[in-house]
């Protein structure tokens, strides 16, 4: 903290700089001027948060100095002393912001008590100052989102349209007016996989590049946004310039998205509707263009689809469960790849296929492999239930054109199987049953206290043949896979930037911070927080 001392005679100046308890209050520069000309340069170049002035002096005065400082540094905390009690010279220090008036002899106590309640008084508007900062960066952050977000809930129908049209308008979100609108859903979420594990914990930056790109192209004739709803990893324009002109901006876009990422994504286009009544109709058709566009067709752009692969019959993973489950029982990689085999060969004899159907054959497999798991009892779910219900969609085997990739494919199901088949083979044991139950019971509850006794008082079983039998099983202790469990946990949670690693502890488990941190140490090999730098810096 700075205290700028301003007075004509030198003599005052030192004796204010010699009463003042300044190292207690936090004061670590004290600058000096002999009258308000000088006074106001000195603030301009440092910046002092308190001033300290007599009123009578040459050139410009206590009162001039006061007024310039009203206008121009309102925040900066002004205390006067003066050798005259003039009740005018009072009233202009009260009118302009002063906190104090004092009168020569300067008295080292109610020098100190001034200058504490002035110091006081900085600190606790700075507070305020900070935390409207943090707020309005807060808020810029937001807006975004939250631009998306009414977006995105205008289209799904979430809550009244009129009162979300409203809300967009009011924030002048919406296009020029115009009868009619176009829409392209561009499908960022059908990316391959080196793509995909570039951007996996920096997601947004993926979109923010790419809508930057879009923004420049647009020129005020649409909007762009991220959809929130439905297909994860959509993002929408609203067109409302001339129709035709859409098939050259979005090539433009994928021109310039290549140069950027290397990559080009496929769209999907409306034909004109009326807006925006008939924008979600819109929507649906652009999405439903690139949803159902045939992988195997090399092109970019999408129109709405009329049926040209209706002729052709759906293909079901379920009619090939029994030849899947044998191969996974066996364990053998052979015969695992030669049931993988059977199923990709019987898709290559298709003429289409739509990215819809390739993430309901990877909700299918999920759910086949559910039933193994639950012995065959059905859960009261089916593969596109299981698909809805998935927390994100599942990254499609696609190559980096957008087209289908038959070796990624085949390889995703082979691990699906080879992951599945120790665990199904331990369920089929008759002499380890249990400790599957009670891995599961873990994973149920790892954010509670959890023992070897309170396990072995739940399943009814002695300490030492639990401890046994789980290492046998899963080849740790039964309290390294809660350790084991629980960090896998925090480690998804620490790519939130905005969670303290205190919450985190707490949310996986452990009340103590620094033996969470032990624990993680031990297990991944660093510490939290130097796992959060290593994973959330840089692509």
């Amino acid at each position: 903290m700075k205290v700028l001392i301003v007075d004509d005679e030198k003599h005052v100046r030192q004796a204010i700089q010699l009463l003042a308890n300044w190292k207690e209050y936090g004061v670590t520069e004290v600058l000096q001027a002999s009258d308000g000309e000088e006074a106001v340069s000195l603030i301009q170049k440092h910046s002092p948060q308190i001033v300290m002035t007599d009123m009578r002096m040459p050139r410009k005065d206590g009162a001039a100095l006061l007024t310039w400082l009203y206008e121009h540094a309102p925040e900066i905390k002004v205390i006067v002393i003066s050798g005259y009690d003039d009740f005018e010279l009072v009233r202009h220090v009260i009118r302009h912001g002063g906190m104090d008036y004092m009168l020569k002899p300067v008295q080292p106590d109610a020098l100190n008590e001034v200058l504490e309640k002035a110091v006081s008084c900085w600190n606790k508007e700075e507070e305020g100052r900070h935390r409207m900062t943090k707020q309005r960066i807060q808020v810029n952050e937001m807006r975004p989102y939250y631009a998306d977000r009414l977006f995105s809930d205008y289209l799904g129908g979430q809550g009244r349209k009129e009162q979300v049209l409203k809300q967009l308008e009011a924030e002048g979100l919406l296009p020029a007016a115009n009868p009619l609108c176009t829409v392209a859903v561009l499908a960022i979420g059908q990316m391959d996989m080196r793509l995909y594990l570039k951007f996996k914990h920096q997601q947004e930056l993926l979109y923010f590049t790419v809508m930057n790109i879009a923004k420049e192209l647009l020129r005020g004739r649409g909007i762009v946004f991220r959809q929130l709803n439905h297909h994860a990893g959509e993002m929408v324009i609203l067109y409302n310039g001339e129709p035709k002109a859409l098939q050259a901006l979005l090539q433009d876009l994928n021109e310039g998205v290549y140069l950027t990422l290397n990559r080009r994504f496929h769209a999907g286009i409306s034909v004109p509707h009326a807006f925006p009544d008939e924008w979600a109709d819109a929507y649906e058709e652009a999405s439903n263009a690139v949803w159902q566009r045939n992988v195997l067709d090399p092109a970019y752009i999408h129109l709405k689809q009329q049926e040209r692969f209706g002729s052709e019959r759906s293909s079901k993973l379920s009619s090939l469960d029994e030849q899947l489950r044998l191969a996974a029982l066996s364990g053998s990689e052979e015969q695992i790849g030669s049931a993988a085999a059977l199923w990709i060969n019987k898709l290559r004899e298709r003429q289409s296929i739509t990215p819809i159907e390739l993430d309901q054959w990877q909700a299918e497999l999920e759910w086949i492999i559910k039933q193994w798991m639950e012995e065959g009892q059905d859960g009261g779910a089916n593969a596109s239930e299981a698909a809805a219900a998935r927390e994100e969609d599942a990254i499609l085997s696609l190559n980096h054109e957008g087209g289908m990739d038959w070796e990624l494919y085949e390889e995703q199901i082979v691990q699906k199987l080879q992951g599945i088949s120790t665990q199904l083979i331990r369920k089929h044991s008759k002499d380890s049953f249990f400790v599957h139950d009670i891995a599961a019971y873990i994973e149920r509850h790892y954010q509670e206290e959890i023992s070897l006794q309170d396990i072995a008082a739940k399943f009814y079983l002695s300490r030492e043949y639990i401890a046994r039998k789980f290492k046998q099983a899963y080849g740790v202790t039964v309290l390294d896979y809660v350790s084991q469990y629980r960090t896998e946990k925090a480690k998804l949670l620490l790519h939130n930037p905005h969670l303290r690693i205190a919450q985190i502890a707490e949310m996986v488990g452990y009340q103590d911070e620094k033996y969470f941190s032990k624990v993680f140490k031990k297990v991944e090999g660093m510490n939290p927080g130097e796992y959060r730098k290593e994973h959330t810096l840089g692509i």
